[in-house]
């Protein structure tokens, strides 16, 4: 194990791999079949196992359980599933990460540069893009979908087979029932979309002409009170097309648990 610091009160399965740079903190596990990439740092206390692959770069803090069977009953230690870990991911203290289940897909998968805060869940099937932050204690149901660059606030509770749609921000304490659209922000119990998320946007650099036209296209879409069909006609037909209102149009007209509205 060259280049490689493990501390000698760590457990590790002969079946695990280890990349060159790679850090184990005291008293943590490394059971089942793990592959740890390139300088991943992994602290004190930590479990990971399963069929688990971390990307280079990772940091993953005290505590975390990591690979751990799903909360499925559906769940037999046979199955043959999956947790697939980008690179430069921040997975803070006691989060817990699911791999996938047979019925779903077999494979939880998480994208690159993301911070997953304390305490944070992230259940069976979820799949999370690039550059989201889960703030403390958010939780994620089973077969959540987040596009790249989400933000979810502290204690905000996603329900199972919803999406969050690209630079959507989700209050803290929030209730999410149904699909955040892209670009916009929630909050509540159950959410509802209020406005766009400016701020969010403009860090992206966005232009102030292209905001304008989301936050139209959202306050038609979310808060006119037209059916999904008719707000979506009279987007296409009173704004120009850009990629950012195809993909707003594209996301609500694939929507299968509705808009928060």
């Amino acid at each position: 194990m060259e280049n490689i610091n493990i501390h000698k009160t760590t457990v590790i399965n002969p079946s695990a791999k280890f990349s060159p740079g790679v850090t184990v903190g005291p008293y943590s596990v490394i059971d089942g079949e793990v592959t740890i990439g390139d300088n991943v740092r992994i602290g004190s206390h930590c479990v990971i196992t399963g069929q688990t692959t971390i990307g280079k770069n990772c940091k993953v803090y005290t505590g975390a359980v990591v690979g751990s069977a799903p909360q499925d009953k559906k769940f037999s230690a046979d199955d043959n599933v999956f947790l697939n870990i980008g690179e430069n991911n921040v997975i803070r203290e006691y989060v817990t990460i699911n791999p996938g289940t047979a019925e779903g897909g077999g494979k939880t998968v998480i994208g690159n540069n993301n911070l997953i805060m304390a305490y944070s869940h992230v259940a069976h099937d979820c799949i999370i893009g690039n550059n989201c932050t889960l703030a403390n204690n958010a939780t994620l149901a089973g077969h959540v979908v987040l596009e790249d660059n989400t933000t979810i606030g502290g204690f905000g509770a996603i329900h199972q087979f919803v999406r969050l749609g690209r630079l959507c921000i989700v209050g803290g304490c929030s209730k999410v029932v149904q699909d955040v659209p892209p670009f916009s922000m929630c909050d509540g119990h159950p959410a509802k979309v209020f406005s766009v998320n400016s701020v969010g946007l403009k860090r992206a650099q966005f232009s102030e002409e292209k905001i304008l036209a989301l936050k139209k296209a959202l306050k038609i879409l979310c808060l006119s009170g037209l059916s999904k069909k008719t707000a979506l006609e009279r987007i296409a037909r009173e704004l120009d097309p850009c990629p950012e209102i195809e993909h707003l149009i594209f996301f609500a007209k694939t929507s299968e648990r509705g808009l928060c509205g």
